[in-house]
């Protein structure tokens, strides 16, 4: 359908941008994509989408608000506090673009409804904050054919990759995934969490916002994917760099002898 009169004016900036023009808003407004967690990354991803005029926005959170969150999570305000944060994170986004359908999902994802899930969305972004959650929404994303932008944070650094392992390169090798960066999680407790080693408010504000980016890179074509590298960015040096991310022929999900073929290992 054509722009209407208050489209044209909301995403002017978006429209004069030879790279996305009125195809690559249509393209926006026509997309579904999921985001994983309503926190310090989902937060800022969220709201830029959907000032991007994403048509529909799917949350996936089974927490609550809590005054510790108001410190980066800046979907979120003080009166909140104590409120699911999909329920929170839908009211902003509705307050900052009404074009935009909310889907919350107030639950935790798992092998038995990642797939279904995800399925329903045409990209993902996952900017969960612990390990399991990550390889399994790597794993559903891979089986499942959807591109996955993933962000993460530590204390002042971060980092952004863009997984399409179901595609292959230029030399016909399969693209990375989650699996050729962390090869396997990391024993329970072996690495603090953010509530022990605390994390610098603004740096999130800056990933979720480039989260936002690539998934506005993959939905309109604009640009060079990040498919195939890994962006680091360290906050208290002011230094980006991007390393490539080559695929691990061992990988058990996309590697030479795939072992994983659905979400059982997660059960």
């Amino acid at each position: 359908m054509p722009l209407s009169d208050a489209q044209l004016e909301r995403y002017a900036r978006h429209i004069v941008l030879k790279e996305i023009g009125g195809p690559g808003q249509q393209k926006l407004l026509n997309a579904r994509v999921l985001v994983i967690g309503a926190g310090g990354l989902g937060a800022p991803c969220l709201m830029y989408l959907a000032a991007a005029g994403v048509g529909t926005l799917g949350i996936v959170d089974h927490d609550t608000v809590s005054l510790s969150n108001l410190q980066r999570q800046i979907i979120h305000d003080t009166g909140n506090v104590g409120r699911p944060k999909v329920e929170s994170a839908s009211e902003s986004l509705a307050r900052i673009n009404p074009d935009v359908k909310v889907e919350a999902h107030q639950l935790k994802l798992n092998a038995a409804n990642a797939l279904d899930i995800i399925s329903r969305y045409d990209i993902v972004a996952d900017g969960c904050d612990n390990f399991p959650t990550r390889f399994l929404v790597n794993d559903a994303c891979h089986l499942a054919k959807v591109p996955l932008v993933s962000g993460a944070v530590g204390p002042f650094e971060g980092q952004i990759a863009t997984f399409r392992s179901y595609e292959r390169d230029a030399e016909g090798k399969p693209l990375a995934n989650y699996r050729d960066l962390v090869g396997e999680a990391p024993p329970p407790g072996s690495i603090p969490a953010c509530e022990e080693t605390g994390v610098l408010g603004a740096l999130t504000g800056v990933i979720g916002s480039m989260m936002a980016l690539e998934v506005i890179k993959e939905i309109t074509g604009a640009g060079t994917s990040l498919a195939g590298r890994l962006l680091i960015y360290d906050a208290l040096d002011t230094r980006f760099r991007t390393v490539r991310l080559p695929h691990d022929p061992r990988n058990p999900l996309s590697g030479d002898n795939p072992s994983i073929r659905d979400l059982s290992a997660h059960a």
